[in-house]
């Protein structure tokens, strides 16, 4: 009851510090319980909230919000900050359509001071913030949170670089727990796990500094060692990176220690400049299942909390599954094809591959552009590289892809998970813009499968094409239907599945089965409907478009992508270029950000089902019939 009270206690910011220190750590151990039980219903990032949640009790006790700011990097971590801050209720709701969201939102709260969703953004955007202060004559704490994981980004050391610079407070907290979604990788994560094992090191400066924050000039004294350790650390700690760069270094320090993250986070405060805080925490904290699996509980789905299994597990294979085995067939039949992933082995079904061929596999951590240059560089070197990424991570390296890709005409395979509405995690990873970004880069081809053996084809097309392919698919169950259509896939040739009049079905990949449905409910209202898989969206199959002019009445286009810069405006510029006047009728998703929520809610809100394309398309008719 006790325990109960504590929580509900929290109506708003700031009223933590109400709490009485004695009660901190059953605070805590509460709120550990409260995220288990809500995430075990809705699903959401578990491990990285469970592991985040001392360290944020620490910044909201230090800290005087919303005056002070708290930047949260991805914003994976920011669970219990939205409890601090008055959101408990929202949690029943959590990342559901019109409910609260998985990440920081401005929208939701004054304590949500930038929107964040992808990683190593928060330095940038911290730094902004302070300078804004200081221009606008301010005095606020502005504290940017950041992962070891997102540290491997290299917009990270942008801002690191910058903040240097700055002869103003500032203050990066780094959350290490040894963990981005996957095991950490690389030189930075090697740096880390040393200075987390100089426990002698450690333990003598706690000591000292103990001592001395009990004197009455303790502050000043500390001040003073604090110019004096470098060539202390340098005997201790190999390379010190961040003194080195000119960024005043305290820890490593027991993120879960509220008492210690206090003490630190004001020391920070004190000093003139930019400063970060090494926090060490455990991903998964407090759960025994998210402790032993943590890459399983990042984004986690519904479970049952006694034994952490989900509980609707998958019968039926998806998407990414299906992209998971054919890599490693194709990796069997020849040893030139290499994968790369930016930290996300398990997420784009590359486990497996690595499994097989570990010397062929290629983890660079979380650092999309250099994911895509390293991929050109191997594809300069001979071998067929795969870059495994989701739609809206590839995003971050558009430069590369043009650049370093495309300009040389080099044989990269993109495999573009996560493609088209996503869901739950809402704006900044709905992969709704892929067609749009890729399709105006000369040399680059498109291509999306209608089904899981279409995209097994696809995948062999693709290393075999010699030039920058994408080969883009959703997320979920991967469809069974129209097996018995499998023609050869042939660059820039859609295939005809279903051959009438009056109405012609262009629909790119996830769509083609909603174009199914709507061929069925437009042929029981006595319509002529032909139905064409256009597999290509670069480029397109302008003979088959005017084809379907020649046959047909009305031309749709169907695609889970923005309208500006899709499929739709293609068939449209090759029907305008060819003089070809037939009605036309564009089903895409509108030039918006789709906020997050269930799929099929979400396609149904902004009429992308087939109920609400059928209507659309018989209004037409309608009209065309006056």
């Amino acid at each position: 009851m006790i325990e109960k009270m504590l929580l509900d206690n929290i109506r708003q910011e700031n009223d933590i510090k109400k709490i009485d220190s004695e009660d901190w750590a059953a605070l805590a151990e509460e709120i550990r319980e409260f995220l288990i039980q809500k995430i075990s219903v809705t699903g959401g990032h578990l491990g990285s909230n469970l592991g985040a949640v001392e360290l944020t009790m620490a910044l909201h006790l230090a800290l005087d919000l919303p005056e002070d700011k708290i930047v949260w990097d991805v914003g994976h971590q920011s669970y219990t900050h939205k409890i601090l801050t008055g959101r408990k209720e929202g949690f029943d709701e959590l990342r559901q359509f019109h409910g609260l969201s998985g990440f920081p939102k401005r929208k939701e709260s004054v304590c949500d001071v930038f929107d964040t969703g992808h990683s190593s953004t928060s330095i940038s955007a911290g730094l902004g913030l302070a300078k804004a202060r200081d221009l606008k004559g301010g005095s606020s704490t502005i504290v940017s949170v950041i992962g070891d994981g997102s540290l491997t980004g290299g917009m990270a050391y942008e801002a690191l670089n910058n903040a240097a610079k700055l002869d103003t407070n500032f203050i990066v907290i780094l959350n290490d727990n040894n963990m981005s979604i996957s095991e950490n990788v690389g030189g930075m994560s090697k740096y880390l796990n040393n200075i987390r094992t100089a426990s002698g090191y450690l333990g003598l400066k706690e000591g000292i500094y103990n001592a001395l924050a009990a004197t009455r000039r303790g502050g000043s004294a500390i001040n003073r060692i604090r110019r004096a350790k470098s060539s202390f650390k340098q005997l201790v700690i190999p390379g010190m990176f961040f003194e080195d760069m000119g960024i005043t270094y305290l820890g490593p320090v027991d993120g879960h220690d509220i008492r210690a993250m206090i003490t630190v986070i004001n020391e920070a405060k004190r000093v003139p400049g930019a400063v970060l805080i090494h926090a060490i925490t455990q991903k998964g904290k407090g759960y025994l299942p998210a402790e032993r699996h943590p890459a399983r509980f990042h984004g986690a789905e519904p479970f049952d909390i006694e034994t952490g299994v989900p509980s609707h597990p998958r019968t039926v294979a998806n998407y990414t599954d299906i992209f998971s085995t054919v890599m490693c067939k194709l990796g069997q039949r020849d040893e030139r094809i290499v994968a790369i992933t930016a930290a996300m082995p398990d997420g784009t079904g590359l486990k497996r591959f690595h499994n097989m061929y570990p010397e062929r596999f290629f983890d660079v951590g979380i650092a999309e552009e250099h994911a895509v240059t390293f991929a050109a560089g191997l594809a300069a070197g001979g071998l067929k590289p795969i870059v495994a990424v989701y739609s809206s991570f590839l995003q971050r390296a558009y430069d590369q892809i043009l650049h370093d890709v495309c300009i040389q005409n080099l044989p990269v395979v993109f495999a573009i998970d996560r493609a088209g509405l996503v869901g739950s995690d809402g704006e900044t990873h709905q992969g709704i813009f892929d067609f749009t970004y890729l399709s105006g880069i000369p040399n680059m081809h498109i291509c999306a499968p209608k089904n899981k053996w279409e995209l097994s084809d696809m995948m062999k097309f693709a290393v075999g094409l010699e030039a920058p392919i994408a080969v883009r698919y959703p997320r979920g169950t991967a469809y069974a239907g129209l097996k018995e259509f499998r023609a050869p896939v042939v660059l820039g040739k859609a295939e005809w599945i279903y051959r009438e009049y009056e109405i012609a079905l262009f629909a790119v990949g996830s769509m083609v089965k909603t174009a199914e449905e709507v061929r069925r409910k437009l042929k029981a209202k006595g319509y002529g409907v032909s139905l064409i898989n256009a597999r290509f969206v670069k480029p397109i199959d302008e003979e088959a478009v005017r084809e379907a002019c020649r046959e047909h009445v009305l031309i749709v286009t169907m695609e889970e992508n923005v309208a500006c810069g899709g499929y739709g405006e293609k068939v449209l510029d090759c029907m305008n270029r060819n003089g070809l006047l037939n009605q036309y009728c564009n089903i895409s998703l509108p030039d918006a950000y789709i906020e997050h929520g269930n799929v099929e809610l979400l396609k149904q809100e902004i009429g992308l089902d087939a109920e609400s394309i059928t209507g659309k398309i018989l209004e037409i008719l309608k009209g065309r019939n006056v």
